[in-house]
């Protein structure tokens, strides 16, 4: 990845990204079930400013009866450096609750996690990372920061995920440029990804689980589609609103 600077990283105060979910499979052609937003705003942290990036996932309404979901992740990060300070999340699925926080060290190379399971006692490590280490909403956001014309068709790229207690890494393949129809938004230019999560052992990649993934093709790169096969269908999500961008829109061709 390039190295991130102030001009480059997109965390844009007031952007807001709204996502629906649905659920593909034989007996379910396209089934809404959630909706996501990534919302960003200016927050302080250390006696800092910062950018606070908050993404939420929650159940419609229709399908709250069987099955609750209540997510929200956030990340701070120093609106000086783009770098992240701290990572942390609060997860509602049905009766299972996560919660997990991490606080980067930078300048000695770490992070530190905790994270807690329902009412399990909170663990906790301290690992090394590079500077390439990032929790995914982080990770979501160097992506956009890339020049479009720094992608080769077929090329492959690594990324370092940090999770609760381990790194995982992070393998994505530019596809290439594609006019992508989005439901009830209109067709837009986009960039193209596979991307895969390797096993806890290195750079293992070897279940061939791949998740798609369409960036707009112009400045401010943000995901309108995404597909990931699951054991029975595939789960998709679609942008549905978009405002307070930074730039304008110019990968929408056609509404």
């Amino acid at each position: 990845m390039v190295s991130l600077t102030a001009s480059a990283q997109l965390y844009q105060p007031g952007e807001v990204l709204s996502y629906r979910v649905s659920y593909k499979a034989r007996l379910f052609p396209n089934t809404e079930v959630a909706t996501v937003d990534v919302r960003t705003t200016l927050d302080t942290l250390y006696g800092r400013p910062h950018y606070k990036v908050h993404g939420r996932g929650v159940t419609m309404p229709a399908y709250r009866w069987f099955f609750t979901v209540d997510d929200s992740y956030y990340i701070w990060v120093d609106t000086l450096n783009n770098r992240t300070n701290r990572f942390a999340s609060d997860i509602h699925e049905g009766s299972y609750t996560f919660r997990s926080e991490y606080l980067y060290d930078r300048a000695n190379g770490v992070v530190n996690t905790r994270w807690q399971k329902k009412q399990l006692p909170e663990r906790s490590k301290t690992m090394q990372i590079s500077e390439r280490g990032m929790d995914p909403v982080s990770l979501y956001f160097n992506l956009r920061s890339e020049a479009s014309n720094s992608f080769r068709e077929g090329e492959s790229r690594r990324l370092e995920m940090v999770l609760e207690d381990t790194v995982r890494y992070l393998e994505f393949r530019f596809v290439g440029r594609e006019v992508k129809r989005i439901p009830k938004m209109g067709k837009f230019r986009t960039l193209k990804f596979k991307c895969q999560i390797g096993t806890s052992d290195g750079f293992s990649f070897t279940d061939g689980t791949e998740f798609s993934i369409w960036i707009t093709d112009d400045r401010n790169k943000f995901p309108v589609y995404l597909e990931s096969p699951i054991r029975i269908g595939s789960i998709c999500a679609y942008i549905s609103k978009c405002t307070g961008l930074k730039y304008p829109l110019e990968s929408l061709v056609k509404r």
